[in-house]
């Protein structure tokens, strides 16, 4: 019989990404790791589904903004006058960092720039998107007690993607 998905195992996978209309999204051809069932950065319904699958096996799984990247929030949007932004941020895609009252800190992205106004998000990029994996399981290996304390594989191609936002997990 062969090895399944199962906690403490770490499961080498593939994996490709596609929104609700089929388009893909991102597509990782290179094999990565994660420890299953030990809260690694695998979004919980995508651990869930996976488990119990064996080397070979594809799992296709539909997960909604809740169980993923939650939903999209107008509130983490804001708009500033491109002369109230550093040099440095008046590009689309740069990253700003801001620290609330609680010592939160959250990661803006300059979505666009348009009439010398920049528009920040606070949103995850599919955050809103009911999103389709397909996963492909190529191995699986009993986790070392390094591994399970770490929540991650020790070796090189461990999984560092796929994390939901905070509040998300189960």
């Amino acid at each position: 019989m062969s090895e399944t998905v199962t906690k403490h195992k770490v499961a080498t996978i593939t994996y490709v990404i596609k929104g609700e209309d089929g388009s893909t999204i991102e597509q990782n051809d290179v094999p990565v790791e994660y420890v299953h069932g030990t809260g690694s950065d695998l979004l919980p319904a995508l651990e869930l589904a996976i488990d119990g699958h064996k080397v070979g096996d594809i799992v296709t799984v539909t997960i909604p903004p809740d169980e993923a990247f939650g939903d999209y929030e107008p509130d983490l949007t804001f708009t500033d006058s491109i002369d109230n932004v550093p040099e440095d941020f008046r590009h689309v895609g740069a990253k700003a960092e801001f620290t609330n009252e609680q010592g939160e800190v959250k990661t803006f992205v300059v979505t666009s720039i348009d009439n010398d106004e920049v528009i920040l998000d606070g949103n995850h990029p599919l955050a809103g998107e009911t999103i389709r994996f397909d996963v492909t399981i190529h191995a699986i290996r009993d986790a070392s007690e390094q591994e399970i304390a770490n929540k991650e594989p020790s070796q090189v191609g461990a999984l560092d993607i796929i994390e939901p936002v905070s509040g998300t997990q189960h």
